[in-house]
């Protein structure tokens, strides 16, 4: 049987777009291999429809983790894209490339080569970026790569409250969190373009399929093929049957921080013990596959609003059906947003280098799965900390390909990640206590003002807190003697040839803000080595770091 392309990729997702788009760009063939089906359809396209890809299970694999003990044995929703653009196509189109210190720390653990200086020029290289006359330095973005990043209109009220609150706070203003400086509060960027969610299959995905050198098939991915050491093919099930597709080069996972780890341990490449717990030959003994798993988690702080000037009087069908209309149209309107216009980053104390708390500001009091707050009108802030100490694994729940892995995140494990969400809650009810929302300031839904005390806010952080659906880090990348690392700083898993991973699963620490732009990032860069060009120059752009971070927290 012939090779069915150079390169192999399993998953459409941000990395894999990226990826296919430059290998079929140099003239490579490739072929992607995604389980989901088509993203056509306005529930996706459709910014403001957000909240509903992430629930329906013809776009979304439906993970949950296990019990997790320190929030009282709930099991939280872990939502990836089971479809064409991965879960760029369900994601809430946020676009955060990370703090620069979050790299050089990447490269200070063992990713030599994937430092500050060294992923800037692909995060300019990737972008197209567009301020919308809202401030920002455009010398440090990009102006014609294939991700067009734009800015909401901002025109609620409530919204630009956000951003002046914050400066009457104390705190920096920034024009751009994704320039020099990402302290401080800002305008929200986002993988929006003409009003349609721009995601790495209309990026990317779709370019590379029109250089005739890219093929998309839809097939479940069982595992990597490995003959004598060296990755050969993928097995997959495709219309009932099960076949292997070979791969002339070299076959590279890209199937995410959840599935990836899962992908290798059924192929042979993981933690000896557990695969022969399963029955599975071990191929490379890799201790680090599916440890070292990391996440966002928030809260969302709500607040009523005493004039009716959140989004709440489009929360009815009547509202929901114009604005549908409209952008179905004209791609113009309510509809052609994300809602989230304000941005935060701010440090949770002196002593702290850079930032880490985010915040989400968004002018109306809901749920991500679209349920409105009783109270009405009302406004909230989706915050929590970025670097959480806690750690979890993905493990095989049998070694059937077609058993969800365990997702077990350990969330809050740690003692720090209370201490943490405590200082959240206050920073925020501070925020909110500024005269820039007194014309506006209602009573505080959530956590309610009774709740006050450590032990109070901690009942409230246990029943209430969220994944802001970031996992990472299961598929560490390291230097190849470090034992814990799955793939070297060229993305090649360490004791097996022609296999790479390449996506949020080789982050050795999460990033600063949401995941969608570092892992197609990720992508891009990949592509670099695995065509075995020089990487891009590095740049000698410096990142501001607030001068009083010894000594203060603003």
């Amino acid at each position: 049987m012939s090779a069915a392309a150079d390169y192999v990729i399993i998953g459409a997702g941000s990395a894999g777009c990226a990826m296919a788009y430059r290998l079929a760009e140099a003239g490579k063939k490739v072929l992607v291999i995604e389980h989901g089906g088509t993203d056509a359809g306005p529930f996706i396209q459709m910014p403001a429809a957000l909240s509903y890809p992430m629930n329906m299970a013809m776009y979304d694999w439906g993970f949950h983790t296990e019990p997790e003990p320190h929030l009282g044995g709930r099991q939280l929703a872990t939502p990836r894209g089971k479809v064409i653009g991965g879960s760029s196509s369900v994601n809430g189109m946020i676009y955060v490339r990370g703090h620069a210190r979050d790299y050089d720390h990447w490269a200070e653990s063992g990713a030599a080569g994937w430092a500050y200086a060294d992923v800037l020029p692909y995060f300019k290289r990737m972008e197209h970026w567009h301020s919308g006359g809202h401030g920002g330095d455009k010398n440090w973005r990009g102006k014609n790569g294939p991700l067009h990043v734009t800015r909401g209109p901002r025109t609620n009220p409530l919204t630009r409250a956000f951003v002046e609150a914050g400066r009457q706070a104390g705190y920096p203003v920034t024009g751009d969190y994704n320039g020099q400086q990402q302290e401080g509060f800002g305008p929200f960027d986002a993988t929006i373009w003409k009003g349609r969610r721009w995601s790495a299959a209309n990026a990317y995905l779709r370019p590379a399929m029109k250089t005739g050198n890219c093929t998309v098939i839809r097939a479940f991915a069982r595992r990597v093929v490995i003959e004598d050491g060296r990755a050969t093919g993928v097995e997959v099930a495709r219309g009932g049957k099960i076949e292997v597709i070979e791969a002339g080069r070299e076959v590279i996972v890209a199937a995410s921080s959840i599935n990836s780890p899962k992908i290798l341990m059924l192929s042979g490449i993981g933690p000896a013990a557990h695969l022969k717990e399963h029955g599975i030959e071990v191929v490379a003994d890799r201790p680090g596959v599916g440890q070292n798993l990391q996440d966002h988690l928030e809260l969302y702080i709500q607040q009523a609003a005493t004039k009716p000037v959140s989004l709440f009087k489009y929360w009815n069908l009547w509202s929901k059906a114009i604005i549908g209309a409209r952008w179905l149209f004209t791609k113009t309107g309510l509809g052609a947003s994300n809602q989230f216009e304000s941005a935060a980053f701010v440090r949770s104390k002196a002593g702290v280098e850079y930032p880490d708390i985010q915040y989400h500001f968004l002018p109306i009091a809901i749920r991500y799965d679209g349920q409105a707050a009783a109270e009405g009108h009302g406004f909230q802030a989706h915050v929590g900390p970025m670097r959480s100490a806690s750690r979890g694994a993905i493990t095989l729940r049998s070694g059937d390909p077609k058993d969800a892995p365990k997702i077990l995140f350990n969330y809050m494990s740690e003692a720090s990640d209370w201490e943490d969400f405590r200082t959240c809650i206050r920073l925020t009810r501070e925020i909110f206590g500024q005269e820039a929302f007194s014309p506006y300031r209602g009573k505080e839904i959530q956590p309610g003002i009774d709740c006050q005390s450590d032990d109070a806010l901690d009942e409230f952080i246990r029943a209430h807190v969220e994944s802001a659906y970031h996992p990472c880090g299961t598929c560490k990348m390291g230097a190849a003697s470090d034992k814990m690392a799955v793939v070297d700083p060229e993305c090649r898993v360490i004791g097996v040839d022609g296999l790479r991973v390449a996506d949020s699963s080789i982050f050795p620490r999460i990033t600063n803000g949401n995941l969608n732009a570092p892992s197609i990032m990720t992508g891009e860069k990949a592509a670099d080595h695995i065509l075995g060009r020089d990487m891009l120059s590095p740049s000698n752009d410096e990142p501001w770091i607030n001068p009083n971070w010894k000594t203060s927290q603003r």
